[in-house]
């Protein structure tokens, strides 16, 4: 069986180390999180772990299974598969010197991103998007200079029926 990326969507109690025992499970067994992303809900007494994984569905459903037997484990769902809305978030600082500010900005512009920060040699660029995008702004980005990469993992929610 191939492995296929798979979104979890994980709500629990809000409550110190429940996030040390999800990553354990996955650790422990030999499952990699590619991505992790927690914060509390609208109820701050639940919080909302994104995870992304790669596995072969029967992984998949062995984890979801041993999450739901966490003490601390409110509602575990699969979005892969489904309707879902996901972004990734990024800060990139790229090398601006004069010769290339204007194509910088020209980027920015076209994936309507935000110069968050500038520097006499440098802007920061907030880029917010799916995983296409992200891979698509950075290979433009390269060629002029990326100092530094810091990202988000990937949040997501389901889409509501029409």
């Amino acid at each position: 069986m191939t492995e296929e990326k798979h979104v979890l969507s994980i709500l629990v109690e809000n409550q110190p180390g429940v996030l040390s025992r999800i990553s354990g499970l996955f650790s422990g067994r030999g499952f990699n999180i590619e991505s992790l992303c927690v914060a509390a809900t609208i109820d701050p007494n639940v919080s909302r772990l994104t995870i992304v994984t790669k596995a072969n569905q029967p992984i998949v459903e062995q984890i979801k299974k041993q999450l739901n037997k966490l003490i601390n484990v409110i509602k575990v769902h699969e979005l892969t598969g489904s309707k879902y809305v996901h972004r990734e978030m990024a800060l990139i600082k790229v090398h601006a010197k004069k010769d290339n500010r204007a194509e910088i900005l020209r980027i920015v512009d076209i994936f309507r991103c935000k110069v968050v920060d500038v520097g006499p040699e440098h802007y920061t660029v907030e880029v917010t998007g799916d995983e296409g995008k992200m891979e698509a702004i950075l290979s433009l980005l390269k060629p002029l200079g990326i100092k530094e990469i810091a990202k988000t993992g990937t949040i997501a929610l389901f889409r509501e029926p029409k």
